[in-house]
Parts: C-alpha cells; structure tokens; sequence
C-alpha cells in the first residue's frame, strides 16, 4: 500500500467535474486498485463512486492523505495524487 499527502490546490476544490476526471482515470487505468481518501478524520474508498468523494468536502488548500493498494501502486499513487493536487481550468458552460 502507498500513501500520499495531498493538498487541494484547485481553486473550487474537490466538486463534481474534478471528483469526475479522478474517477475517470481511477476506473481506466487502474481498475484492479483500492482508492481511499481520508481527510478529517472520515476515510472513503473512492472507486466506482464520484459521491463519496464529493463527500469528503475537500476545499482548497485542504491536506488529504490519498491510499492506494493494488498491483501498479507507484504509478497510481503519482497520478491520481498529482490529480488532486492539479488545479482545474474548466471552460465555462
């Protein structure tokens, strides 16, 4: 299992269209993984629901620590915590 603390830096923190592109990346390439976040004491595993993360209330400039336990932990641990740490710049709608 591979751990890493994270720190939202998107403006709008953690919503919908954020909580989308990490479960996107999550279930395509890194299906076989476990995926928890735990911030403020509340821990969600993350794979398959984009509501649990929505949950979790992650604003900006909170520190999260991401979990990840499956058969490429390096490498999911890297991207999927520089997507939380990535600032999103959605177009309009």
């Amino acid at each position: 299992m591979k751990e890493r603390l994270v720190t939202i830096k998107n403006p709008a923190g953690i919503h919908c269209r954020p909580s989308g592109e990490i479960l996107n990346v999550i279930t395509r390439d890194f299906p076989d993984h476990c995926v928890e976040v735990t911030y403020e004491g509340e821990t969600v595993e993350i794979n398959g629901s984009i509501l649990s993360l929505i949950s979790l209330g992650l604003i900006c400039g909170a520190s999260a620590l991401l979990r990840i336990e499956g058969p490429d932990e390096e490498k999911a641990i890297q991207q999927i915590g520089d997507l939380f740490e990535h600032v999103f710049d959605f177009p309009p709608q």
